[in-house]
């Protein structure tokens, strides 16, 4: 509860004040919590499918659509590139919409852009329907720690580790089962992209009832406070406070290049590292398990870090050690592509939990509802951006260098500068403070 409710729900009454105006709010009932619940598992396994299905076929994707490395290298970094530009106008669809309305309609848009893409016949179609799953998949980004904070105040880093588990779950599965579904299906790529429109489709069915309930007003955040007391006519409202001027935040930046530099190597992971193993002579079903077990590792993790790291004043040593076991992974895959495939894959799968850390490091660098909503927004849409040239970079280097040490040379190269912001934005700090402070 923050000092602002404390005082709300302590002050004494208003002379005068309407009896039923004293009761407290009723609490959100156990059905609506519940439904928030299994809203954010469902979304939260839909937040990744779209890019490690394409990933799992992406020899069989670029040989269907006629599709050069480069240009392959250009769908790898279409995800990034959407979630910077989509995400940006979460916030404001949120305050216009509220959360829930958001979700679900990004839910829509993920089911409608899977079903469409493997369809659309050419490659400008088959970017136009992935852009418009991700800008679902983007706002929904955005707004799930929002939604985690608002209705979870107190459980922060539970929530955003059950959140992380889900989301790492349909990581992995997208990535484990793709390829043998769509040999199910009768070998159709087309086939096997389109049925994770029909998860998607799930999803959205838990945030209808949410919507007409409004989430905004049924907040725990708010229920939890009683009603205020009637205020005379003549005491004028309080004046809102200013706008977050999070740029000014050096944590906020910290956080932001930290979120773009893990989504570089998690991007680069799902686009590429089972071409890698592909192409080290390992088959395509085992390449596609081994990219699940990247994924999968994150289904562990993403609970227990999250917990951690609301424990510790200062995460840097966690950033450390995942950012370890990325060089190690890295290293592996250079050396003995193949013969230490399982072990690269995991020791890459638990560098990958800095997803984790990041989002949880979101919810603990701001002090309010409001502050967390401009950062996840601000670190989210600038890592974004900032991601963007590294899967494309692979892909124009493994085409040119006709190998792939030098685009795993990049890789382990930018998990340096990962680990000192990392290390930077775990400091005990509020972006409200930095930015009130200059």
């Amino acid at each position: 509860m923050t000092g602002e409710e404390t005082r709300t729900a302590t002050s004494a009454p208003v002379r005068g004040a309407a009896p039923e105006a004293e009761r407290p709010a009723p609490a959100p009932r156990a059905w609506l919590t519940r439904l928030v619940v299994v809203g954010i598992v469902l979304t939260a396994l839909n937040l990744r499918p779209a890019i490690t299905s394409f990933g799992a076929l992406l020899e069989e994707v670029r040989d269907g659509l006629g599709m050069s490395g480069s240009l392959a290298g250009v769908l790898t970094s279409v995800p990034p590139l959407c979630f910077a530009v989509f995400g940006i106008t979460a916030p404001r669809l949120a305050r216009r919409f509220g959360p829930a309305a958001v979700v679900c309609a990004g839910m829509l848009a993920i089911a409608a852009g899977l079903l469409i893409r493997p369809f659309a016949g050419n490659t400008a179609g088959f970017l136009a329907a992935s852009a418009l799953a991700l800008m679902g998949i983007a706002v929904s980004n955005v707004l799930m720690p929002v939604i985690v904070k608002r209705w979870f105040p107190d459980r922060v880093g539970s929530m955003t580790g059950l959140y992380s588990m889900a989301l790492a779950l349909g990581t992995a599965s997208a990535a484990a089962v793709t390829v043998p579904m769509t040999r199910a299906l009768g070998g159709s790529w087309q086939a096997g992209l389109a049925v994770w429109a029909l998860l998607a489709a799930v999803a959205v069915l838990p945030w209808i009832p949410l919507v007409r309930a409004r989430d905004t007003a049924l907040s725990p955040e708010r229920s939890r406070v009683p009603a205020p007391r009637t205020v005379p006519a003549r005491e004028a409202p309080a004046p809102e406070a200013p706008a977050l001027r999070i740029t000014r935040s050096r944590t906020a930046w910290a956080l932001a290049v930290f979120f773009g530099l893990q989504a570089t190597a998690a991007y680069i992971t799902m686009g590429w590292m089972a071409q890698i193993f592909r192409d080290a002579g390992v088959p395509a079903g085992t390449a596609g398990l081994l990219l699940a077990v990247t994924m999968v590792m994150g289904v562990p993790l993403a609970f227990v870090i999250p917990r951690l790291a609301t424990r510790l004043p200062r995460q840097g040593p966690i950033v450390i050690a995942l950012g370890a076991c990325g060089l190690a992974g890295y290293a592996g895959l250079h050396l003995a592509p193949a013969g230490g495939a399982w072990l690269w894959a995991v020791l890459l799968g638990v560098s990958n939990c800095s997803f984790p850390l990041a989002l949880t490091m979101v919810g603990m660098r701001a002090r309010t509802g409001a502050g967390v909503v401009q950062l996840s927004a601000f670190a989210q849409s600038t890592g974004y951006l900032i991601s963007i040239p590294g899967p494309l970079l692979v892909g124009v280097l493994y085409q040119h260098s006709g190998g792939w040490g030098l685009p795993i040379a990049l890789m382990a190269g930018l998990m340096v500068p990962q680990i000192v912001v990392g290390v930077l934005a775990g400091r005990d700090r509020t972006v409200e403070d930095e930015a009130a402070a200059r």
